[in-house]
């Protein structure tokens, strides 16, 4: 907090300072005996009608009214980040767009709009890295109108809790009454550690999702769009842990090779097989096969509840980088079809999910 040369604090932002990341100190049990104050962190979204409205790095936005204010400072755009490689969250989310491509895309500006027929929100929402091109009530309604036209609900992927993430564009979607659906976080490590953690015996890698990856693939009647869908990317590979004789595998996992970085997806272990160390044996197979190909880092995307994927990359290295989340149009429901209950995440599953 900043402290006048009298000791004293002060607030030292303005309704100018939006869209800085700053750092605020308010009361909230003014003339108590003993006042307490909490500290925010974020970036600074909106202040109207004497009221801040600060984005965490989860995205969870805290208002704040100005009179509770006792401190404030701009803070740098983004603390430095201690484990994994670095990477602007631009790079990444262009790679994890290549990794999971749709089947078809169209550009408005810099915004890329993605559908693949209803098969997961990330190949069927919008990608915002940039300026559409038009004010940003004009972009929406165009991007209402283009998945519209496609028999899909408008869907735009944000990013919130890195330098260059759109804390900004999530706030205005919120007060034009778009809905926040999904919340998940993109996770990067390097790859030796990976490829060293276990030895991948058993593991058996394909260029394609046969049969067999299919039917422990916790998806069920993937369609030909799907399957387009998993193997779409600049270098796949499918990895597979035979399971007994007449049985699905007992753990499946898919990577995306891409210069410097390989994305894993799809890790999935067997209910009954868990604890086997099964989903490190098949990381550890495909991390190899990434770094024969010239990778030197990973990603995945994991969802905020999977807490037992989590330890587990946790203790393959991994760390989170940022978060990322789906708003879908105001008034229109979610898509559903007969092979998927709608348009969902594709994750790195872990042993925790069947």
């Amino acid at each position: 907090m900043e402290i006048s040369a009298a000791g004293r604090l002060e607030v030292r932002i303005t309704p100018d300072d939006v869209g800085k990341r700053v750092s605020v100190r308010c009361r909230y049990e003014h003339g108590s005996a003993q006042e307490k104050f909490t500290d925010t962190v974020g970036v600074l979204t909106s202040w109207d009608d004497g009221v801040l409205m600060i984005t965490r790095r989860d995205g969870e936005n805290v208002r704040i009214p100005e009179s509770a204010l006792v401190a404030g400072k701009v803070v740098p755009a983004a603390p430095a980040r201690r484990r994994g490689p670095a990477a602007s969250y631009a790079e990444l989310a262009r790679v994890a767009s290549r990794g999971w491509r749709p089947v078809e895309s169209e550009r408005l500006g810099e915004w890329e709009l993605r559908a693949a027929a209803g098969f997961t929100r990330r190949a069927n929402s919008v990608l915002p890295l940039g300026d559409p091109g038009l004010p940003l009530d004009a972009a929406l309604e165009a991007v209402r109108r283009w998945y519209g036209e496609r028999g899909l609900p408008a869907y735009v992927q944000t990013a919130t809790g890195a330098e260059g993430t759109q804390e900004l564009l999530g706030a205005e979607l919120e007060r034009r009454g778009w809905v926040r659906e999904v919340t998940a976080e993109l996770w990067t490590g390097a790859l030796a550690p990976v490829a060293d953690r276990a030895g991948g015996a058993g593991v058996v890698l394909s260029r394609e999702a046969d049969e067999a990856w299919l039917a422990r693939y916790r998806r069920k009647g993937v369609s030909e769009v799907a399957l387009r869908v998993l193997g779409g990317g600049p270098s796949v590979w499918f990895a597979t842990v035979p399971g007994a004789a007449g049985e699905a595998p007992a753990a499946i996992g898919r990577c995306v090779v891409d210069g410097r970085w390989a994305g894993f997806a799809a890790v999935e272990v067997d209910p009954g097989r868990r604890r086997e160390g099964l989903a490190s044996e098949v990381m550890a197979a495909l991390a190899r096969r990434a770094l024969d190909e010239g990778a030197s880092a990973g990603w995945l995307q994991v969802e905020t509840d999977n807490d037992a994927a989590r330890a587990l990359y946790a203790a393959l290295g991994f760390a989170k980088h940022h978060t990322y989340h789906h708003y879908r149009a105001p008034g229109e429901g979610d898509a559903r079809t007969a092979a998927e209950e709608g348009p969902r995440e594709d994750t790195a599953s872990g042993p925790g999910r069947s």
